[in-house]
């Protein structure tokens, strides 16, 4: 327990010293400042794409960002000789990117929306689409050393994670949409500000659940593989 607080405390200053919460400041008063223009659009409906939209960036992206910035500063090298497990490395980062994101979202939500939300469930799909967005993230980056290796597969990345739009919006609607990991946290993220079905909730929570249970193993297998073995590392 007393690694994992260390590590939470670490991940806060390195988050911190290089201008993540700055920025994550920054994008939220501009979204709210823009978003603030068109009272007349239908939040309700449109709120839960736009928190999943944010998400990316503020855990996907910055989770990458992390990784690569103490890859280059040689500071993930040196964690490995040290006592801190693989499990507490990949909690500590998920933890305070998800508390970031929680509090720029909320914020977003309140000066956009107002508070005709469920705040229970709000936290809960932000919190779970964080999660995994995060070891996304890091699943993404782990091979890596440099930005310009790491673009392009990202890319890839987040165009997949991003198929649950043509779900949410109608595009292309299909029970197939139902396995794919972020399904599940959009509807957590829909039933914070319209009622849905029971059924729904459920699966929304139990689906999410296992989805960061099943990414946090794989994560910590491509940990094992890239960062400690370095194997394919380019």
């Amino acid at each position: 327990m007393k690694r994992l607080a260390a590590s939470l405390w670490l991940d806060f200053r390195l988050q911190f010293r290089n201008g993540f919460y700055y920025a994550a400041a920054f994008v939220t008063v501009v979204a709210i400042v823009i978003f603030r223009q068109f009272p007349n659009l239908d939040f309700k409906w449109l709120l839960p794409a736009l928190l999943l939209n944010n998400l990316l960036v503020g855990t996907f992206y910055f989770f990458g960002g992390l990784v690569l910035l103490e890859k280059k500063e040689g500071t993930l090298e040196a964690l490995i000789v040290t006592p801190i497990r693989t499990w507490e490395y990949l909690l500590s980062k998920v933890v305070t990117l998800t508390a970031l994101a929680i509090l720029e979202n909320v914020v977003f939500v309140i000066f956009v929306y107002g508070f005709d939300f469920k705040p229970l469930l709000l936290v809960l799909g932000i919190s779970l689409s964080a999660a995994i967005f995060c070891l996304f993230g890091f699943i993404a980056v782990a091979r890596y050393d440099s930005i310009n290796e790491y673009l392009f597969p990202s890319v890839l990345y987040t165009a997949v994670m991003s198929l649950v739009f043509l779900n949410y919006f109608g595009l292309w609607e299909s029970w197939l949409f139902y396995l794919h990991p972020l399904q599940a946290p959009l509807l957590l993220l829909k039933s914070a500000f319209s009622p849905l079905k029971n059924w729904q909730v459920i699966y929304g929570l139990l689906y999410s659940a296992l989805s960061v249970g099943l990414i946090f193993l794989l994560s910590q297998k491509m940990f094992y593989r890239f960062i400690i073995k370095k194997e394919g590392v380019r």
